[in-house]
């Protein structure tokens, strides 16, 4: 094969190594001498959204922005011939969509060092490792701090009210108000206590397999009878998905919570809507309690509102006990649900814009077995395996 324009001869690649190519899961492509694609996998295809005869037609410079770091690393590895690899790109652009967040992997063709081997990695995958393991420390510092304020708040306060009440029994009517403020106000940071001494419960958590379906379906008819009796919820199911190996009443739990909050969030507006779904989508594999191997996260359930968005300074925060955007809220709710989900092998995620919020759970799949390690990775193609010091570390906060 001989490329016209440079006369030297192109990579020949045959249906063997395009086998290969198409079962990354990421994307890959071939830059020839002229910046042209000459070659793409079927990720790469899925990533610019445009078949593989559309990218061959095209320069990459036509899909990625104007003097894209990405143009810069293809020379760098021509002039070096070597691979260089770049993190935390971003190739945003009108063609292929916002939020296009990469790491960048370059290599020279051994034979053809004029030509660029190209992948790309989606920052979500590390991300989405990233926050499970914050929410899992944040997790971890509330279940400290609740075991201290157990003993050394609770006890004090019971004294403090029953001294409010035996001054009760002999105060006026003026002073009977603040002793009844007092006992009130005593009484509000034992419920708080209370909470947050769910945190420090270690137990292995009970678990079965259950069709989450059935458990959005109760949360929405809970959700409808009472305070989002005025928004629409709208289901976008998957019916074809396999029961997630979980507690019932935690996951209940869950998505009462981020119904709440979203709720919350939709506030008066009349065109409010929550939106529940649920999909089966390759997972990354992380380390969970309980299994003795990676486990796939495949499961995903989302719950999405039109809300007005989380102000972006507090994203990055919100599964960390004590932030919130509510004047009266506590700030524990969202770092409970990271702890729930982080107890069933799971991950959390918030994206957020105006009008669009969605909190995106990924789960691992139930197939068979009695145990919790029966999510089998291998049983679940598509799984992007996390290796490395990611891996190690998320065994270690385990």
């Amino acid at each position: 094969m001989i490329d016209n324009e440079t006369k030297r001869p192109k990579p020949d690649i045959s249906v063997g190594e395009t086998n290969i190519l198409d079962a990354i899961p990421h994307p890959v492509l071939l830059i020839g001498p002229t910046e042209q694609v000459e070659a793409a996998n079927i990720a790469a295809e899925e990533f610019f959204g445009a078949s593989g005869a559309v990218l061959r037609r095209h320069e990459l410079g036509y899909f990625v922005p104007f003097g894209s770091p990405v143009l810069t690393l293809i020379e760098q590895v021509r002039q070096r011939g070597a691979a260089v690899n770049e993190y935390k790109v971003d190739i945003s652009s009108p063609r292929i969509g916002n939020e296009k967040m990469v790491d960048i992997y370059a290599s020279p063709l051994a034979e053809h060092p004029d030509h660029v081997a190209l992948m790309l990695q989606e920052r979500t995958m590390a991300e989405k490792i990233d926050r499970q393991l914050t929410s899992r420390g944040a997790a971890r510092t509330v279940t400290s701090l609740a075991a201290m304020l157990a003993h050394e708040i609770k006890n004090p306060l019971s004294g403090i009210r029953g001294a409010a009440q035996l001054l009760e029994q002999s105060a006026d009517d003026n002073d009977r108000s603040l002793t009844r403020l007092i006992m009130e106000e005593a009484d509000r940071i034992v419920k708080l206590v209370d909470r947050m001494e769910v945190f420090s419960d270690e137990r292995p958590v009970d678990r079965d397999p259950i069709n989450i379906h059935v458990i959005l379906d109760h949360v929405k008819r809970l959700a409808q009878s009472g305070f989002a009796r005025d928004i629409s919820i709208v289901e976008e199911y998957d019916p074809s998905l396999p029961p997630v190996y979980a507690n019932r009443d935690q996951l209940i739990q869950v998505f009462l919570n981020l119904v709440k909050n979203a709720t919350e969030a939709i506030g008066d507006n009349p065109e409010g809507e929550i939106v529940l779904s649920t999909a089966f989508k390759p997972g990354i594999r992380l380390s969970v309690p309980g299994a003795g191997e990676r486990v796939s996260l495949p499961l995903e359930f989302c719950v999405r509102d039109n809300g007005p968005g989380v102000p972006d300074d507090l994203v990055s925060y919100l599964f960390d006990p004590f932030v919130t955007t509510k004047i009266n809220g506590t700030g524990l709710g969202l770092a409970l649900v990271a702890k729930i989900i982080g107890d069933h092998g799971g991950v959390i995620e918030c994206e957020s814009q105006p009008r669009r919020t969605t909190f995106r759970i990924l789960m691992p799949a139930y197939l068979g077995g009695s145990d919790s390690g029966n999510a089998n990775p291998d049983a679940v193609q598509g799984g992007t395996d996390k290796t490395g010091d990611e891996t190690t570390d998320s065994d270690r906060n385990n």
